[in-house]
Parts: C-alpha cells; structure tokens; sequence
C-alpha cells in the first residue's frame, strides 16, 4: 500500500493535519480579538499544552513519571527573566537559553534519576522539584528570593501584536510546533524504541538498544518543552516568584498527560482545554470550585483510565488501536508463511563461535554455575540441558549480557564480552529470545521486526528512516514469513496468540543478523505440530544461514532430534557434553535426571503398609487446563488414596506444576474436567477454601516469608485454623525439623535453601493438611540436606499422611512412593506402582527423549 509524505514522515492524515493548522490559526486570531482576561486564559491553555506534550514523551511514550517537571519551567521562567531584567538581553536571545538550559538539566538529572524505577523515580523528580523552588529562594541576589523578579517584558510581534497578546500567540503557535514535532517523533524510529523500552527494557537491550540513552533522550525533551513553556510565563505574568512554581503545578502537568490519554498525540491538548478551563467554567462557585474539579478528575480516570483519547477510540472503534509507528503504512494482506530464508542473512561472511571458559555465577552465599566451559559453534545447533535448578538460564543470562559472571570469561569467536553490557553483546551478534515472550506489545508485529533491523543504531531524532523505509520493511515482512508467522503485519503484538508470539520474536532475534542466536525454551507452551515447524525452522538457521543456535529446552524429544551436540549441566557445573545418543547413554546424565534412590538409606521399608484398599482420597478426571488458547494439561487422569505417597514425574514443561497449581486453587481457568477431595468438587473454590477442606501445597522455590521470623512463618501456616493448640503444634514442627529451633527468631530470608525447604513444609503441615501437595522438595539441595529432608518426608509417610509429590530426582520420589505417574507433554503416558515405573522405559523417555530400548 503506497503512502502519500504526510503519513511517512509520521504527521498523520491531511484531514489531520488540516485540523491541527485550522485549529491554530483559530487560537492566534482569539488572541487577536479578545478581551485581555480570555487572552490570559488562551495562552495558559497552551502553555499547559506544551509542557502536557513534553510530559507526553517521558509519560506517554517511556513510561516514566515525573512530578518534578515544575522545576524545568520555573528554570524556563527564571532564565528568562533574569536574561532580560537583569543583563538586558532581549526575549527572542533568553527564551531559546531558556529552554536550552533546561534540556541539559534535564539530561543531568536523568542520568542518576532513570537507574531507579516507579515510586522511586517519581520521588527523585520530586525532590528535584522542592531544589529548584527552595534554591530559588537562597539565591536572593540573583532571583529576588521571595520577592520574585518584577517588570518581565513580553516579546514584540511587530503591528501584529506586543506584550500578552503576543505571549498568547507565540505560546498557541509554539503549541503547534511542539505537537508536530511529538508526531513526527512518536512514529520514527526514537519513538518505536521508547515505546520498547517502556515495553521491555530487557528485550531492547536485546537488539541492541540502550534503554538508558532512550529514556535519558525522553527526559531531557520533555525539560526543554518545560522550559519553552516556562520561558513564556515569565512576560505572560509579568513577575515570577517562587510561589508560582510549587508542586500542586507539577500534579496539573501530570494531569493534562493522565486526562487527555498518554502516548496519544492529541492528548495533551484535550488534557490542557480540561485543566486550564475547568476552573474558569467553576468560577461561580467559587468555594466549591475545587470539589467539583476533583469530583470529575475522578470520574474521568474512573471511567476513562486510558484519558479522553482511549475513551473516543473505544467509542469510535471498539477495537484495539494500531501502533502508531505502523499506522501510516497499514499492510492489508496478511504474509504467505513458509517462505525461504531472506538473502540479507545469506550474504556470504564467516559467522563466529560462541566459547564460555570457566563461566562461574555467584548470588550471595549461592553457586548457580560453577567453572562451566564449553563451546557452541557457527552453523549447529547445540542444546544445553539439565535438571531444575541446574543453571541453564542463568548461563544464558551471562552470555547475552544480563548478568556478570563473577568468574571465567566467554568470547564470540576472537571477540572477549564479558562485563560487556547486553546492548553491546546484542550488537556484536549475541541474539535472544526469552521463556517468557517478550515482544514490544504497544508495537505491531512489522515494527518488532523492522525496529531490530536498526540494530541500536536509530539515527535522527525526528525521523523514521532507520526503520521506516521500504527495504526494511521488506525485510521485516521476509523474516516473518520465513519464520513462519502468517498473520496480519499491522496486529498489536499484544494481540497475537502464544504460537505467533513465540514465532514474532524469533523474527526479531533474527533481524540483528547474529552470529549466535541463543533461544530460552522455545518449544513452551507449543503443540506437537507447532514444535514440529519449529524444529525445521531451526535446522534452517543453522543449516541455511550459517548461524549457531544455543539451545535451553526442556522438551528432549525435540532437543535430541535437532541438537548436533548436548551439554548438560548438574548444580551449576559442566556434567557431559556430546551428541544426543552419547549423552543419553551416559550414567551420570541419568544419575543427574532420575535420581539415586540408594542415597535415602532405610526409606524403603520392608514393612510399608499396602493401600491399594484405601478409599480415594483426591480424585482428578479428565482435566483439561492451560494458560492460553493451548492447554498445558491434556485430559489428566489420577487417583490418590488414603495414606498413600503418589510421585508425579516428568521433565521440565511436561506440566507437573501447572496441575498442582490447578489442584491447589491457584490457576484457573480449567476448561474441563474434574477434580474432587472425598467426592467434593473443588473446581469452584478459590484457594483458601480448598486449604480449608485439607488439601495444601508446598510450592516450587520455597516461597517462604523472607522478612518474617521463623516461627512466625510456622505460625502463619495455621492461619485459618484454631488457634487453642497452636504454640503445641509449633513444638511438634521444630521437633521434626531440629534445625529450625536453632534458628527461631532469625529472619526466615537468612536460611539455607534446605533450611528454607523444611520451613515451607512445616508451615504446611501447621494447616492440618488431609493431603500434602510437594512441589520439587529436592530443588537446589546438597545431597546430606537432600537426604535428611526426604527421611523427615519418609517419617510422615509412616505417620499415614498421603502425600502427592512433583520432584525432579525420579529415584528419590521412587524410594519414597507407593505409586506414581509420568506426565509428557501434559498426559499421562504411565502408571503404577513405583516399582513397574522404576523400570518402565516411559520414565527415561519422559526425561532424557531416550527409546524404551535405550532406556
């Protein structure tokens, strides 16, 4: 689809442009005309407008908030004045100072105020805020302290207007100026990248953006159109003081950006006409004038949290808006997928190899990779697998930048880049993608791509040609169909389903044209025919492009099939390292992944009571979950008796923690089937319920309460229960776990990760459980820690508690259960008895892709 000039270089529509023109030159000939009090009124009005639009970059386009911006206009205002009182400057000279002045500050300030975030950010801005005005009032010789400065002349427009009027005129033009520039701004290529970062900071870095330079740029823009305005007020009142610039005036700025709609282009002008004229239109009841203002300011952001412009455009449509960046060339047709690999990734140079050498990861007292040494060559496909808790994520982390390794150094081919940040990582030719999709959702789907092709390199501030031009857009819309996305280009990334989403952001990956794309479990969340596609797509970029694919999966099925090599990873440190066959015949591998039962010494008792018998417990039928259009739990049948230990096992992904999740209340929707405790339906009860009635979950990772003592998370755990024997019960919990009397009143945050896991389960039996739901107990565990924990869980065994258990170490739930089933891919592919499991080939094939042969 051609476009005419106004939609590429971003202005929007000539209908637009033509409204904004008509709507200034309305605004100039007021001024004109009216009496002085409505020329007043005119030009604070745009005034607001303007600061409203600076705020709108930071606000609107960065995410960031400021309510300090009052001090950029008071340093507008005072700049000006002291120019023109003081050294008799004219105002034409003081006012471009003025706003000049401004920006750098505002850049200063940046620099330390955007590495904190939130509530942070906001009190940093407002403490600059309280400087400005209170510094003010110290430099009496310069300023007048609270006096002020007095007998501000207004700029001359010639015969066509002087003093107020012109401050008016020049106020609602500058208006004008500002407002085209923010357009032009918001949809080049600055603006895509803002909009990233205000997205995800962490996906920016990825194809080489700097979210520091990206928001300190936005600050400082929005201090010079603060200063512009500032500049401005000084001749428009004629005196300037400190009590002109306190911060109720930054909360109205803040309003104008919050009322007209943030990130939208017009919005700060709704914004301004609300807050500048709301007042006047009250001015008769004059008492009540500022209930009323807070009454709507209210209902607004009730029922408008978006502003007036997200209310017109759900009005108006009813539909999600498109991205801006991508608004002006809209493509109708969607892609053919399926395409070959685009020529810009085959243009013939030597792809280098990613080494690590000697990687090491310390967090506090905790060793996550230790001494890990290995190499992913060009143009293969190399997986790096292992157990929960083995450092796969954290390795990849510390290859693409987002962690500094605390030890050893990793290279791309001669290129060292350790302590290099991730943006210079990325440009170098690191790719990534994430777990967790992390696509730039305000962005659509072409301008994900398109915006990865700049490569960090985003050229001028107001233009668009970085990512805008045909070429890169051609090749934004070849990735993608090479890639195998086959919908609509101009889709909000917010909008797409999981598969294109995963499909999106490889695209992106690819764009920066990398020597080494690093993929986090990628194959999450897919189905067999999606995992499908993108298993041939990934021998197509190693085969075809020449480029290394490194790999954390954890479904083995497709890691064994598409790997030319395997690494695997146990506790952080380097286990094996080979082809798919080598590796899965390897002992310790299996040690690794299915556990050492022999560790457990006196767990497998002769005389463990038979409950084959028992009445059933919890029931689960046909239950069918998931987090998005794909379920992650597919039809899940399983019975847990009285008295009984039940292991549930699979590897990573395969869904284990999705269902103890759904068994415990925490995840809903299920979109079929049932689960039952003693026949009683428990799909409809929210969690605390479904703790009442007995069945409690002891989550992956502990999750205990870090800032609260020991023995107040014990007492914690028996919050919804009676309370007349509860100091008893905490003794019975401390006599089980000996350790946790040693550390009763120390903060439970301070414990060891074994420490911290008896904590979690005493907390759990404190609620009186009739089945005690173990998320992978043994994660991150020393092995004497591992094997003390599991004789505590033997001793409940043998106390009658039923208990269904989720661990990683196959041998270990194995030693201690009477039954257990194996989840692959979110079904049930086996059950029995721990014994027929033990030897069943389901189980290594479930963990390591192994035949039953092999197995």
């Amino acid at each position: 689809m051609r476009t005419g000039p106004a939609a590429r270089f971003g202005l929007g529509s000539l209908p637009q442009i033509a409204a904004v023109l008509a709507l200034m030159l309305a605004g100039v000939l007021a001024a004109a005309t009216v009496n002085g009090y409505y020329v007043f009124v005119l030009a604070n009005v745009a005034l607001l407008a303007i600061v409203g639009i600076g705020l709108n970059v930071l606000q609107g386009l960065t995410g960031q908030v400021s309510f300090g911006h009052v001090g950029f206009y008071a340093i507008g205002a005072y700049t000006v004045s002291i120019l023109c009182t003081k050294a008799g400057w004219s105002f034409w000279a003081a006012w471009p100072v003025a706003a000049v002045l401004s920006g750098a500050v505002g850049w200063l300030l940046a620099l330390p105020a955007l590495r904190v975030k939130g509530p942070y950010l906001a009190m940093v801005t407002i403490a600059f805020g309280f400087i400005v005005e209170h510094g003010v009032i110290e430099m009496g010789a310069l300023t007048g302290g609270q006096n002020g400065i007095m007998g501000i002349a207004g700029p001359s427009l010639g015969a066509l207007a002087r003093g107020e009027r012109a401050v008016a005129m020049l106020a609602i033009v500058g208006a004008g100026v500002v407002l085209a520039l923010y357009a032009w701004l918001s949809r080049g290529t600055w603006g895509a990248a803002m909009r990233a970062v205000k997205d995800s900071e962490t996906a920016a870095e990825s194809i080489g953006i700097n979210p520091l330079v990206v928001k300190t740029m936005a600050f400082a823009l929005s201090a010079v159109a603060a200063g512009l305005a500032g500049g401005l007020f000084a001749p428009l009142s004629g005196f300037v003081a400190p009590s002109s610039f306190g911060f109720g005036q930054s909360i109205l700025f803040v309003l104008v950006v919050v009322v007209g709609g943030a990130g939208s282009v017009a919005g700060p002008l709704i914004g301004a006409l609300v807050v500048a004229l709301l007042p006047e239109l009250l001015a008769g009841l004059e008492e009540y004038r500022l209930l009323f203002f807070g009454a709507l300011l209210l209902v607004v952001l009730w029922a408008a949290p978006e502003g007036a412009m997200g209310l017109w455009a759900r009005w108006r449509g009813g539909g999600a808006p498109t991205s801006p960046a991508s608004a002006a060339q809209v493509e109708e047709e969607p892609q053919q997928a399926g395409a070959g690999i685009p020529s810009f990734l085959l243009r013939e140079r030597v792809r280098a190899a990613l080494s690590a050498q000697g990687l090491s990861m310390q967090f506090g007292g905790v060793r996550a990779v230790s001494a890990l040494s290995f190499s992913a060559p060009a143009g293969r496909i190399t997986s790096l697998i292992g157990p929960n808790g083995a450092g796969k994520s954290t390795a990849l982390n510390m290859l693409s930048g987002f962690y500094v390794p605390t030890g050893g150094a990793f290279t791309l081919g001669q290129d060292a880049l350790q302590g290099l940040p991730a943006y210079a990582i990325a440009r170098r030719g690191v790719a990534r993608t994430y777990q967790s999709s992390q696509l730039f959702a305000s962005l659509s789907v072409q301008d994900n791509v398109a915006l990865a092709l700049s490569r960090g390199a985003l050229g001028w501030l107001f233009g668009a040609s970085r990512h805008g031009t045909a070429q890169l857009r051609g090749q934004a819309r070849a990735l993608l169909a090479f890639c195998g996305y086959g919908g609509a280009l101009e889709t909000l990334a917010s909008d797409l389903p999981h598969v294109d989403r995963r499909l999106v952001e490889i695209a992106r990956a690819l764009a920066t044209d990398p020597h080494m794309l690093l993929l986090d479990e990628p194959a999450a969340g897919l189905s067999r025919e999606d995992k499908n596609s993108l298993a041939a797509l990934l021998r197509q970029i190693a085969g075809a492009a020449g480029i290394g694919v490194l790999v954390v999966e954890h479904d083995m099925e497709l890691v064994m099939g598409i790997s030319q090599q395997v690494v695997v990873l146990d506790a952080g440190a380097h286990l094996a390292a080979g082809t798919p066959a080598q590796v899965q015949a390897d002992p310790r591998v299996r040690q690794a992944y299915l556990g050492e039962a022999g560790m457990l010494d006196g767990v497998q008792s002769a005389g463990r009571a038979d409950h084959a018998d028992a009445p059933e417990l919890l029931g689960v039928g046909a239950l069918v979950a998931g987090y998005g259009a794909e379920p992650v739990l597919h039809g899940i049948d399983l019975q847990v008796r009285q008295g009984q230990v039940v292991a549930l096992l699979g590897a990573n992904g395969s869904g284990k923690s999705t269902l103890m999740r759904s068994l415990a209340g925490l995840h809903r929707p299920i979109v079929s089937g049932g689960i039952h405790l003693d026949g009683k339906d428990l799909n409809r009860l929210g969690a605390e319920q479904i703790v009442q009635r007995g069945l409690v979950l002891v989550p992956e990772g502990r999750q205990v309460f870090a800032e609260l003592s020991v023995l107040d998370n014990i007492r914690l755990g028996a919050f919804r229960q009676a309370q007349h024997d509860r100091e008893e019960r905490v003794q019975q919990m401390l006599d089980r776990f000996p350790r946790l009397r040693e550390r009763l009143h120390q903060r439970a945050g301070l414990l060891s990760g074994g420490e911290q896991q008896m904590l979690a389960i005493a907390r759990g039996l404190m609620s009186r459980p009739r089945i005690l739901l173990l998320d992978e107990p043994s994660l991150g565990l020393a092995p004497k820690i591992m094997a003390e924990l599991f004789a505590a869980l033997d001793a409940l065994r043998a106390e009658g508690m039923t208990i269904l258990l989720v661990d990683q170490m196959a041998g270990l739930a194995l030693a201690l259960a009477d039954r257990a089933y194996v989840i692959e891919g979110g079904r049930i592919v086996a059950e029995g008895t721990a014994a027929q499991i033990a030897s069943d080939g389901a189980l290594a094939k479930a963990y390591l892709g192994a035949s039953e042969q092999a197995a």
